[in-house]
């Protein structure tokens, strides 16, 4: 699998054979980790192990670099930013018995960064404060160490993302493309490098100030388990993603698609219910774990439940780039309509966008549907969904890097685009530079690894057979790459030059919202087109690449 010679062919054969048992599939990875070091002695391997390992410390050292900038909420009380989100939980975690995290108390004022993410978030939270209480007791004193702010806690802050992202997100993405099949080494060091390098994750996160990381990894580790067939490890890390981040509903649904399909593929009444009932008590105990502490009396569950989901905060928070955002320039939705109907609208219209894509999965699940499936989804979920924030585009983003070695050009554009959309946020935090320098690195490393601008027909975009069902019109795709070309340079020229307008030129007084709300509709009008792209290719996918034959 990774090795040459002999070796390669005795761990690959074994990990063949154990693809189907989960278990075994520990067993199987494990093999592959302590027989690298032996493969090195072989030039290929020794190769791409190098040129991996390149590519790693280069993400480093960018996401070291980032995080020596300025971070959410830097020096602007009273409530400053995510910063100090992040670090008020650790102190509420540490200070206070676990039934009272979730609720509002004398020492634990929820209006004030109050926790709302799940249990394992929490979790996270009292691991890094355990951690701050050896090297600093100040840092996470009760009530005290509110808006604390120095250069030694900055560090540590900085640091435990660091270490999050090396222990659960890069290893996924290494991992992850070495697993791609038919593609040479060039082009797996090349996706490797896109992803990791992928400016949005990597500004909200060591820059803004986020563990999104960890939530994504986890998610990342699921898909990886499951273009392996082993489906209960998959479940396990998806588990994990969800019960991190509630945001990862954006993935629920091509996870389960994915699995349904492949039990109704091997049959209800045999293999199939089996498999079923296994990734059914899989997730069962995997939610039991993670929410133990919480089990004690349904009062405790149900307060995380609306900590995790609250309802009264309306249809979207600051200048988002979706639909309801974009449509509120002209309607007033937050103003004519209330929140429970809002609720239910964005809930009939996010179900109705995805459900073309969910009945295909189920049908026809294949590993490649499944993929394309995470970009669509999420995109629906973020574009039509209820309490969407500008950062939710990273649950997008990360399932396009994902495909990055199938349509380079579109993913690349994509992921311009999602960071463009955080802007306003990120000129808040003061990450110009960073975002700037990133941002064009990126699209400098795409262009030179995957030469995108050579790949823009309709096969390369596997649009082709959606262009053989206009059949009148498919002479109209003989100028398609031209044109698509054209509208990518026109598309970087607007998201550049509204970049240097937001962050050099003062608005007018009577509209001084107007450069965040013209970055919100570009990047949503962009969004919605790219919503259709995705949804074609998943539909017209006549060739039904599904993966071989389920035994």
């Amino acid at each position: 699998m990774f090795l040459g010679g002999e070796r390669t062919g005795t761990v690959s054969s074994a990990v063949k054979c154990l693809w189907n048992k989960n278990l075994d599939g520990i067993v199987a990875m494990f093999m592959v980790f302590f027989q690298v070091p032996f493969g090195l002695l072989q030039r290929p391997a020794m190769e791409k192990w190098s040129l991996m390992t390149i590519t790693v410390l280069l993400a480093l050292t960018v996401r070291w670099t980032v995080s020596l900038g300025s971070y959410s909420g830097a020096g602007r009380p009273p409530m400053y930013g995510d910063y100090e989100a992040q670090r008020h939980w650790q102190e509420v975690t540490y200070n206070l018995p676990i039934r009272q995290w979730y609720f509002n108390t004398s020492d634990n004022n929820l209006l004030y960064w109050g926790l709302d993410y799940p249990p394992l978030t929490a979790y996270h939270s009292f691991l890094c404060a355990y951690i701050a209480k050896l090297i600093n007791p100040d840092w996470i004193a009760l009530h005290t160490s509110r808006g604390y702010e120095s250069q030694p806690h900055k560090l540590f802050m900085r640091t435990t993302v660091f270490v999050a992202d090396l222990l659960v997100y890069i290893p996924a993405v290494i991992l992850y493309c070495f697993s791609l099949k038919e593609t040479s080494t060039k082009k797996k060091v090349s996706s490797a490098l896109c992803i990791l390098l992928y400016p949005g994750l990597i500004l909200i996160d060591h820059g803004h100030f986020q563990y999104n990381s960890v939530s994504l990894g986890f998610a990342l580790w699921g898909v990886l388990c499951l273009s392996y067939d082993w489906d209960l490890l998959g479940s396990v890390a998806f588990c994990l993603a969800l019960n991190y981040k509630q945001m990862e509903l954006y993935h629920s649904l091509p996870f389960f698609c994915y699995l349904l399909g492949k039990c109704f593929k091997k049959g209800l009444k045999g293999k199939g219910l089996i498999l079923l009932i296994k990734i059914a008590g899989t997730v069962v105990v995997s939610f039991a774990v993670c929410w133990l502490p919480f089990c004690t009396d349904m009062a405790q569950i149900m307060q995380v439940l609306r900590r995790l989901f609250p309802i009264d905060r309306g249809l979207f928070e600051d200048k988002v780039a979706n639909i309801w955002c974009s449509l509120s320039v002209l309607i007033k939705i937050k103003n004519i309509v209330s929140p429970q109907t809002q609720l239910k609208l964005s809930f009939a219209v996010t179900f109705l966008s995805l459900l073309p894509t969910c009945i295909k999965l189920t049908i026809q699940p294949s590993l490649r549907g499944f993929k394309f499936a995470l970009v669509s989804c999420a995109l629906s979920f973020f574009l039509f969904s209820f309490q969407v924030h500008e950062k939710s585009i990273l649950l997008v983003s990360v399932p396009v890097c994902l495909i990055i070695n199938e349509i380079p050009f579109m993913a690349t554009w994509f992921l311009l685009v999602s960071t463009f959309s955080m802007l306003p946020l990120l000129l808040k935090d003061g990450l110009l530079l960073p975002y700037a320098v990133t941002t064009l690195a990126f699209l400098s490393i795409c262009v030179a690894s995957f030469s995108i601008f050579e790949k823009t027909s309709a096969e390369d975009l596997q649009l082709k057979p959606f262009s053989l069902s206009l059949k009148g019109y498919v002479s109209w795709f003989k100028s398609f790459p031209k044109i698509v070309r054209s509208l990518f340079l026109l598309s970087v020229t607007l998201m550049g030059l509204l970049s240097l307008a937001s962050a050099a030129v003062s608005p007018p007084q009577r509209l001084p919202d107007l450069f965040p709300v013209s970055v919100s509709l570009v990047s949503c009008l962009h969004f919605l087109l790219f919503w259709v792209y995705f949804n074609i290719v998943i539909l017209w996918d006549s060739k039904n690449r599904s993966q071989k034959k389920i035994s």
